[in-house]
């Protein structure tokens, strides 16, 4: 994990204090923003962890959907984004005619879920949100026979098959940076290095998850990472899930990622920005209309609800 100045900590550790705030950073941000930050987590642990957190400022080094999804589960606190313009491409892929054509089609034995990397306003059509670790438990939860899996077709694909007896219906939308890792790029990864696991997450393509020993979230990748007996292991997902498997390993374990690994939306925060906006008290995440905010949030705390059954 990268080091930080004294002057940086220093300054970080009184930033806190003054603004009662705590920093949370997803598993794909830089190295050096993952290690000043409080709490490292998926999209999952984070939404769990913040609703229980007693500061009055959350700091969300990530992308905008998870500053959004902060402030829907945490309405009276003061949300801050270090860089606002840091946005998922595909958490605006669906459209509203998609959901109401399949609302209208299968009426009352439909549910609507979603990936939690999608828009507030993508979220306040649906009933449900899910994330890459809970997506098939909630899935399977629903009483509903159909589902529609909006906005990323990889990860309903890959829960349509861990659930054949729902019917579930997919969106023409995915992670652009997931879906250009090509088959072949892993196949010859496994060909220099035959000995090591490949592990993948689900926003892959059906191709290079039939290439995979272990298909799980950011967070359950790591894990295995973390288990395995394998000295070398190949990760098939945004290569800055390397900082926290080196800081669980003790840098013990060889990694090897496809050349075009990095999201560059989540290289957008620098320790800078998280420093700045703390400062400045830039980055605020604004409420969104109340009706809006009431549906999209309801879907978030039925995924909590289902998860934690």
């Amino acid at each position: 994990m990268s080091k930080i100045d004294s002057a940086t900590a220093e300054e970080l550790a009184r930033l806190k204090r003054e603004r009662d705030a705590v920093v949370l950073a997803h598993y794909y941000v830089a190295p050096e923003v993952q290690a000043i930050a409080d709490y490292v987590g998926d999209s999952f642990a984070l939404a769990k962890l913040a609703v229980s957190l007693p500061q009055r400022t959350l700091v969300i080094a990530g992308v905008q959907f998870m500053g959004e999804s902060m402030k829907l589960l945490n309405p009276t606190k003061t949300v801050l984004l270090p860089e606002p313009e840091a946005d998922c491409p595909m958490a605006h892929m669906v459209t509203r005619d998609t959901v109401e054509a399949a609302r209208a089609a299968y009426g009352d034995d439909l549910a609507v879920v979603c990936y939690v990397n999608s828009t507030i306003e993508v979220k306040s059509w649906s009933d449900v949100c899910v994330t890459s670790s809970n997506a098939v438990k909630v899935v399977r939860a629903l009483p509903q026979t159909h589902i529609l899996f909006i906005p990323d077709r990889n990860l309903g694909r890959y829960v349509a098959e861990q659930v054949p007896e729902k019917h579930v219906l997919l969106n023409d939308g995915c992670c652009p940076f997931h879906a250009a890792i090509a088959a072949r790029e892993v196949a010859e990864l496994k060909r220099a290095h035959p000995q090591a696991p490949v592990l993948a997450h689900p926003e892959c393509t059906q191709d290079v998850l039939e290439l995979a020993d272990c298909i799980g979230s950011t967070a359950e990748l790591i894990a295995y990472a973390q288990e395995s007996s394998a000295d070398e292991l190949i990760v098939v997902t945004m290569d800055g899930v390397a900082a926290e498997i080196d800081r669980r390993c003790s840098g013990a374990k060889r990694l090897y990622f496809v050349d075009e690994s990095s999201c560059p939306e989540m290289d957008k925060t620098t320790l800078a920005s998280v420093v700045a906006c703390l400062r400045d008290g830039t980055g605020e995440v604004a409420s969104p209309a109340p009706e809006v905010a009431e549906r999209a949030a309801a879907t978030l705390e039925r995924m909590l609800a289902c998860a934690g059954r």
